[in-house]
């Protein structure tokens, strides 16, 4: 059944792409300790420089109310408004050197987007929605949880069962129901020079 948010890709593309997106409602069912892993598993297997795999994730569930008070915590306070009632909280930080050779990984950042991206489509193949936040306090996040130098807190997802947006305020139903866009691919797809589109 088609979702709202649903997207209308240009080219086929698999349909677990098309559904996924990031609401602002959540609903109070848990998940599931294994779907959880399986997401996990998902992140374990992404692609990363020199398989350095250098993503950590800091994990907290309404199971346990005090650490799921930690991370929310942790957030800009906008999110917080929404993500405290997702039943789960994962802080995601990034070892920013190679283990290797103790060289900066310049593209640490971007492997932990692709471990977060397959999260994302795991969870939505399990009919699960995970939203991942840029307003966090990562100050906050290192002090809290003892994160040492050298590891950078960088995003959280709150991860749950979407609910019905009429649970939200008004101006956040309406972005949780406007239909998702994206850039033309001639905007960003180019060839023979920066700017003259390949399409």
């Amino acid at each position: 059944m088609s979702h709202p948010k649903h997207g209308h890709p240009d080219h086929p593309v698999h349909p677990l792409i098309v559904s996924r997106w990031s609401p602002y409602a959540f609903g109070d069912a848990p998940v599931a300790k294994d779907d959880l892993l399986a997401l996990f598993e998902a992140a374990r297997w992404a692609a990363s420089s020199y398989n350095e795999q250098p993503w950590v994730f800091l994990v907290a569930t309404k199971d346990d109310p005090k650490e799921f008070q930690r991370i929310l915590s942790c957030l800009e306070e906008a999110n917080q408004a929404w993500a405290r009632h997702a039943p789960v909280l994962v802080l995601a930080c990034v070892r920013q050197k190679f283990s290797r050779n103790g060289k900066p990984n310049g593209v640490a950042l971007h492997d932990l987007g692709l471990a977060c991206g397959n999260l994302c489509l795991e969870a939505t193949a399990r009919g699960i929605q995970a939203h991942m936040m840029a307003g966090i306090r990562p100050d906050k996040a290192r002090v809290e949880f003892a994160i040492p130098e050298g590891v950078q807190p960088c995003t959280v997802l709150a991860i749950g069962y979407a609910a019905e947006a009429s649970s939200l305020p008004a101006e956040m139903a309406q972005r949780e129901t406007s239909p998702r866009s994206r850039k033309p691919l001639s905007e960003f797809v180019h060839s023979k020079a920066f700017g003259k589109s390949w399409t």
